[in-house]
């Protein structure tokens, strides 16, 4: 796959899961999308998406694999920390549909 073709993808996934999975942060859900979380975590989650290797450890790993700074970055805490439940089943969905129209 050459490189337009990959970037292409990676936005593409970026989309799906932009407007879908949320951050709850004091009980306020902020969309990945609106955070601009969504493309790097579509950057780490293409390769698995592309070797058909998505399982909900491999999400949950990148997902505590990527930090997010908080207060100005005075504070750093993963995406694992900030995603509830809910909303990690929401991106396994996201993904699973984004592979679906492959």
């Amino acid at each position: 796959m050459s490189d337009a073709s990959t970037g292409r993808a990676i936005e593409a996934l970026a989309a799906a899961i932009g407007d879908k999975v949320y951050l709850d942060v004091a009980r306020w859900h902020l969309y990945l999308g609106d955070a601009k979380l969504h493309k790097p975590l579509a950057e780490k989650l293409y390769p698995l998406v592309a070797a058909d290797q998505i399982t909900d450890a491999a999400v949950v790993t990148i997902l505590a694999n990527t930090p997010v700074a908080i207060g100005g970055g005075q504070k750093t805490v993963t995406l694992a920390d900030l995603i509830p439940a809910a909303s990690r089943v929401d991106l396994l969905e996201a993904i699973a549909d984004y592979q679906r129209d492959l």
